[in-house]
């Protein structure tokens, strides 16, 4: 009888040895998901490298004239405008963006941001034929300017040749090199002139291009955009 009790009592213990067994290795499964999960999460938004006052995105190719082009599926690359851009704009007012099939050239007017009554013309990063447009930006122009890396993209074309588009653009550490190179061009302008970015270190507030003169936005159109 007391083997009998005895032998119950082994069972129910391995019973329970197994049970806890499968709750510690459940238990390091979903932690080491989370670590995964954590990990990619932060890897994500570590996407974006920061330089002073603008920000790039990691993958992406720019243009001098600020914009940029990101391999997208297939033989496609999707287009829009940079932080720098979005920043000195603000939300545009509207954006006037070439129709499905019109062929674009590099460094060659692709579109034009609308702020007021200026007109800001942006260049192609790439040459090739704009295969789609983006419905959502032309519906709210704001979203270009409030997530230009994102959802806020505004062409995809298809290069003739996608790697030498993309080969002549800048990328990395030579991006970020331009656009702190840009950051310093600011600084150097007169306080009078640039109005609400200071020279001494202040921080333009977003749309600082609008309250720009006649000549000084020509100047920057032509300075920093490379617009004619």
């Amino acid at each position: 009888m007391n083997g009998d009790i005895f032998a119950t009592k082994g069972l129910e213990y391995l019973i329970v040895i197994a049970y806890l067994a499968v709750m510690v290795w459940a238990v390091r499964w979903f932690a080491s998901r989370q670590v995964t999960q954590a990990a990619a999460s932060g890897a994500r938004s570590r996407s974006r490298q920061s330089v002073p006052w603008f920000a790039l995105a990691d993958g992406f190719h720019y243009h001098p004239g600020h914009g940029w082009a990101a391999a997208a599926d297939g033989d496609v690359v999707t287009v829009g405008m940079d932080d720098f851009a979005a920043q000195l704009v603000g939300a545009p007012d509207a954006l006037e963006l070439p129709a499905v099939g019109t062929a674009v050239r590099q460094g060659e007017r692709g579109w034009t941001l609308v702020a007021g009554e200026r007109a800001l013309p942006m260049l192609s990063p790439v040459e090739g034929e704009v295969v789609e447009v983006n419905p959502a930006v032309l519906d709210a122009p704001r979203l270009a300017a409030d997530d230009p890396y994102g959802a806020g993209w505004l062409l995809k074309v298809r290069p003739r040749n996608r790697q030498a588009s993309l080969k002549n653009l800048l990328s990395g550490d030579l991006a970020a090199a331009w656009m702190r190179q840009t950051v310093e061009r600011l600084r150097r302008m007169p306080a009078a002139e640039l109005g609400v970015a200071m020279p001494d270190g202040g921080v333009p507030v977003r749309g600082f291009g609008r309250v720009l003169g006649p000549d000084e936005w020509s100047r920057a159109a032509r300075d920093f955009f490379l617009a004619d």
